[in-house]
């Protein structure tokens, strides 16, 4: 009683203490969940307005079951983008006051094939019925199961937000105009050409070792040139992959599992209690039977060609006679023994031939007429007879067929029945060098039977070479170990002791999948873009392939580009520009000739170049200098030009201008189609780099 009687006496203070401890209980958690700083419950956030995690991650998991082949990752990003489009679009359309009614979100829902073509929706007349859509709705609305009453609200949300997307977009795209005087320049830009003749000394004369370029001038480039090399948060990591490889006690059983394939063996069965003879392969009756009893890959009723036979066994596989065992032999990654089972004489051909459509045709766009075109073909036929080496230039000059006219109209590897009837039965029915014309729906084609090939089909009992679990647990143990020393000492110094291979992946992003060399790994890059992970730190992983031991490399948070990935693009731009200074030593003279004379190099001349196609012929896309080319008069020579392959001399020769054109209203409309098609990403991507993004995907 005494007791109790204290504690009414401190009441007071009991209540402060509980209250205090439960501050502190609440502010501990707080902290530990990251609620400071990052919210816990949200994966991110645009302009204010926060993206609820578990609102996300259930959209996340309904785009995974929607496309089976995409990985989580994938679909998060997916989803991602959806959602950053969603706010930024919808702040976009709230401050309009865009919006659609009833009527017209129904015309929206019945573009949607499956209400459109589906009959429960259709009139007697086979049209959209308004009425019976409705009532469709109504029944859904009423349904005792609410779940479906919320899964169509949610559709006619997302249908409804799709919409008024789009009608934003459209009023983008209705305010995009081109004038004439757009158009008069697009056609100058396309049919003004310049002649001009050129010496140029490419980059790659001079030795990259005899220019360097700093780390230190990278970034000062980078930040001279900030929008052109932006990036997000980066990280870069090394790592070794210790890969669970079967060794070589490994590959001698299934050596000597094979060999018993191969020659027989006396196994005990322990249902009978006795010995089992499992005969030679070569004198199996039931093969298939036989096959996939014993090998880790199933009989396969193939007939295969030559050269679709194994490439260091093509010779042995296909010249086996009826009956004969080839093996074993090495093929990826497993022993095999096979067996000739049967072949097929024919069983594939290889032509070329020449198609001369006419209008009319099936899918011929051709304007000659059928006699032309037969003609046409009585006269290639002619040709090939008198010079069989002109087939494929004249394939190239006058097939109508897309698909072969590029490669001397050949056809490899024609199955029977895979062409068209004629033509499959001139081919099959035909000895190897034939020529001739047939007709079939497509036009007239010259023919010419290059090659018919056997198929062989061969039995192969296939035994994967997996590592063992003796194997598994020694390499889990290096792994494990190399973990301890890289930990001790630097990752390099590590790697070296235990002459492993230390394999670079730079660049990665907080919403990446993939690491370079391991495929998808989002563990890791989990990992590298954790708050915890400081440089230097050291982790191994589980891999598919075996373990991946990874050390931090570097954090960038610069808000441009990591050095290692820039040093591929701006290292170049400035290796140029110094290799640029060194050429231009050499190319004295005033005149091309002087400069084709202290080079060695040859006066070049290119021809019809336009400003709508800035590409020299052989050299590749050299803007600057084709824009000098039209400034320079006639007959006049430029300056040294630091080019994009190159440092340039040039000599106008001519310039010809833009025939008067009668009508440029085609221009026009192209240009506005470019225009409109382009302003709709445009303005989004102006939006979104505007925006303020915080982006916690990292964490998931």
């Amino acid at each position: 009683m005494a007791v109790l009687g204290k504690i009414r006496q401190k009441t007071g203070l009991l209540i402060f203490l509980i209250a205090l401890a439960l501050i502190i209980f609440v502010v501990q958690g707080a902290l530990e969940n990251g609620f400071f700083g990052s919210n816990a419950n949200n994966i991110g956030s645009v302009n204010g307005t926060d993206i609820d995690a578990q609102t996300f991650m259930r959209k996340v998991a309904q785009v995974e079951k929607q496309n089976q082949n995409m990985s989580n990752t994938q679909a998060m990003n997916n989803v991602w983008e959806q959602e950053l489009r969603g706010i930024i679009v919808g702040e976009q359309v709230e401050k309009l006051g865009l919006g659609i009614a009833d009527d017209q979100l129904i015309n929206v829902i019945k573009t949607n094939p499956y209400f459109s073509q589906n009959p429960q929706f259709l009139n007697a007349a086979g049209q959209f019925d308004e009425a019976k859509f409705k009532e469709f709705v109504k029944s859904i609305k009423n349904d005792q199961n609410q779940d479906r009453w919320a899964e169509w609200q949610n559709f006619e949300n997302e249908v409804e937000k799709s919409a008024i997307e789009q009608l934003y977009f459209n009023l983008i795209k209705g305010s995009i105009y081109t004038t004439k005087a757009e158009g008069k320049f697009k056609h100058v830009a396309e049919n003004k050409k310049v002649d001009f003749e050129y010496v140029t000394v490419p980059y790659n004369t001079i030795n990259n070792d005899e220019v360097k370029v700093s780390d230190d001038e990278i970034i000062a480039y980078m930040k001279e040139h900030p929008k052109q090399y932006k990036s997000d948060a980066t990280r870069a990591i090394d790592y070794v992959l210790f890969e669970n490889k079967a060794s070589k006690e490994d590959e001698d059983l299934v050596g000597k599992t094979i060999n018993e394939v191969l020659y027989g063996n006396v196994e005990f069965n322990k249902k009978t209690q006795k010995n089992d003879t499992i005969p030679a392969f070569k004198d199996v009756v039931n093969v298939a039977e036989f096959v996939n009893k014993y090998s880790d890959i199933k009989f396969d009723s193939t007939y295969l060609a030559k050269k679709e036979l194994p490439l260091d066994y093509q010779e042995q596989l296909f010249n086996l006679g009826k009956g004969e065992v080839f093996g074993p032999y090495l093929f990826s990654n497993h022993q095999c023994v096979s067996r000739m089972l049967d072949r097929k004489p024919n069983a594939s051909a290889k032509a070329s031939h020449i198609l001369i459509s006419f209008e009319g045709a099936e899918r011929s766009t051709a304007t000659r007429t059928k006699d032309e075109a037969q003609a046409l073909a009585n006269e290639l036929l002619a040709k090939v007879k008198a010079n069989p080496n002109e087939f494929a230039s004249l394939a190239a000059a006058n097939s109508d067929d897309p698909g072969s006219k590029n490669n001397g109209g050949v056809y490899d590897n024609i199955a029977p029945g895979q062409m068209v009837p004629t033509f499959n039965d001139f081919v099959f029915n035909n000895p190897v060098g034939t020529t001739g014309i047939v007709e079939t729906d497509f036009g007239f084609h010259v023919i010419k039977v290059l090659d018919k090939y056997d198929a062989v089909l061969l039995a192969t009992v296939a035994q994967s070479i997996e590592p063992s679990e003796t194997t598994i647990d020694a390499i889990y143990t290096k792994a494990s170990k190399f973990e301890a020393l890289a930990n001790e000492k630097k990752f390099d110094e590590a790697a070296k002791e235990v002459e492993a291979t230390i394999v670079p992946a730079s660049n990665l992003k907080a919403s990446d999948e993939y690491v370079a060399g391991l495929g998808a790994q989002r563990e890791i890059v989990r990992w590298a873009f954790n708050d915890d992970t400081n440089n230097g730190d050291v982790r191994r992983f589980d891999v598919p392939q075996g373990y991946v031991v990874a050390v931090l490399k570097d954090k960038n948070e610069t808000g441009l580009l990591s050095i290692d990935v820039a040093r591929q693009s701006v290292g170049n731009i400035l290796m140029n520009k110094k290799k640029a200074e060194i050429i231009k030593k050499k190319m004295s003279g005033a005149t091309l000739e002087d400069v084709s004379k202290a080079t060695g190099s040859s006066m070049i001349l290119a021809s019809g170049v336009a400003t709508s196609s800035p590409f020299i012929p052989n050299i590749g896309s050299e803007p600057k200098v084709i824009g000098t080319a039209f400034d320079l008069e006639a007959g006049k020579t430029s300056k040294l030009i630091d080019g994009n392959t190159g440092v340039f001399m040039i000599r106008t020769k001519s310039i010809t201008d833009a025939p008067e054109a009668a009508n440029i209203n085609s221009y026009v409309e192209t240009e506005l189609t470019q225009q409109q098609n382009a302003a709709q990403m445009r303005a989004y991507q102006a939006l979104k780099e505007k925006a303020k993004i915080e982006d916690e995907r990292a964490r998931f």
